[in-house]
Parts: C-alpha cells; structure tokens; sequence
C-alpha cells in the first residue's frame, strides 16, 4: 500500500503550502512511506485528484484543495481530517495501516478491541482460550479434601509430619493422629522435667555435703586453739600457785 499525496507545489497560497509541509514531515515522522504527486506541473495528476475525491467531501465550488491524501485508490481525507486524526492519536488508523507494535496508537486500538488491562489480566475481553482450558482442568484436579484441610502448626513451622502420614495410612483418621501426637509431646516435655530435677538432685547434695564438710573443718580448726588456751590457763594457774607456795615457805623461815 502506498500513501499518494497530492500537492500544488507552485502554489502561491502560503496557507496551502504550510499545510502541505505539516503532513510531510509529520509522515516522515512517522516513517510512513508516501509518494508526493504534484498537480501544478501534472494535469492527469490534478484530473485524478479531482476525480476520486468522495462529492461529499469537496468544497462549495467543487474543486478539492491540496494537500489530499489517498492510500493506493481508497480516500483518506484533506488536512482537516488529516489534523484532527494527529490530535487523536489515530493517523494510521486515518491512514488505513496498522500501527506499530508498542506505538501508542497500538495501544489504544487494543484496548478498544480487548477491554482495559489490570495487572496482565483483560478485564472485559476475553484472554487466550486455550489458556482458560488449562486453569479449568488444572482446577479440576485439586482434590477438595486437600483444599479444606487445616495446615498443623508444625507443618507452618517447617517440620514434617511422617508419623501423621502413616497413621492416616494405618486407617487412623487425621484427629486421632493429631491427639497423639499432642500425647507424645506432652510426654516428651514430662521426661524433659524429670530428668532435669534428677540432675538436680546429687547436685543440691553434693552441695550440702560441701557446707557439711567445710563447717566441720572450721570447727576442727577451732577446736586446737580453745584446748592451747585452757592449757596457758592451768599452767600460768600452776606457776602463780607455786609462785605463792615459795613466798609462803621463805616467811615460815
């Protein structure tokens, strides 16, 4: 498809030649392959122009001005239009081409076409469906036992639960295994308990007989130092009395 342009390029209008120049570079902008067809120096180019643009959208007086724009043989429209498709971000669409993926205009027709987007998902449009087909069966596959099932505290903690796994295969059912499971534990922390008093125990012991031991060492040790002492008292008792038997002698004579 090509975009056929027509313009005056003698023209001594300055409003028609200023929009000439506004469609040009806004296609060159765009990187939009177009041919300009010039109707001041071409006749059957101006005859043409005339010919193929609709009744309805010539002037008064019946003679289209430049710039006109064609896609191969099918109108697109005349500056006007042409400007007001650029304010709408909707030139191809003015153009008959489509839009360059990732484009704005990409965008909008998509929307237009899907429905708005929220977080990847198409709000009011349909997604892929064959992707629909596969969360439908992978839905149907979840059992609803599992669903429903309450996660135990120790399976939130990260431990696992072989000895549920094999009560339930035993033909226990799920509560019989957890209230054994709470005996277990229970019993486990009573055992704890007993053998940390029974550590206990030769150690307040031991620790009795070290006082006994140390009370009786202290004793032992004052023991020498009251006997040492009566014994200074009977023998200064002893020399005082001898003390006083000699005076006594040395008077009688």
């Amino acid at each position: 498809m090509v975009i056929k342009v027509f313009l005056a390029s003698s023209s001594g209008s300055t409003a028609i030649k200023k929009k000439q120049q506004d469609v040009l570079g806004f296609l060159e902008a765009l990187k939009v392959d177009y041919a300009p067809l010039d109707i001041a120096c071409n006749e059957d180019n101006r005859m043409w122009m005339r010919e193929n643009v609709p009744v309805e959208k010539k002037p008064t007086n019946g003679i289209p001005l430049p710039p006109q724009i064609f896609n191969e043989e099918s109108y697109c429209g005349d500056y006007e239009t042409f400007f007001d498709a650029k304010e709408d971000n909707a030139v191809y669409a003015f153009l008959g081409l489509p839009p360059p993926p990732g484009s704005k205009e990409a965008k909008e027709a998509y929307l237009l076409e899907n429905g708005p987007v929220e977080n990847g998902t198409i709000v009011n449009g349909t997604d892929d469906a064959e992707d629909e087909e596969n969360l439908e069966a992978e839905e149907e596959n979840i059992d609803d036992d599992t669903l429903k099932r309450e996660v135990p505290m120790e399976e939130c903690n990260g431990d696992e639960h072989t000895e549920e796994v094999e009560a339930e295969v035993g033909g226990e059912t799920g509560e019989e295994a957890a209230e054994e499971k709470v005996a277990e534990e229970k019993e486990a922390v009573e055992d704890t308990e007993e053998s940390l008093e029974n550590t206990k125990a030769p150690v307040k012991e031991e620790e009795a007989q070290e006082e006994a031991e140390d009370e009786e060492a202290k004793g032992e040790d004052d023991q020498p130092v009251s006997e040492e002492e009566e014994e200074l008292r009977q023998l200064e008792e002893e020399e005082e009395e001898e003390v006083t038997e000699e005076a006594e002698e040395e008077e009688d004579e």
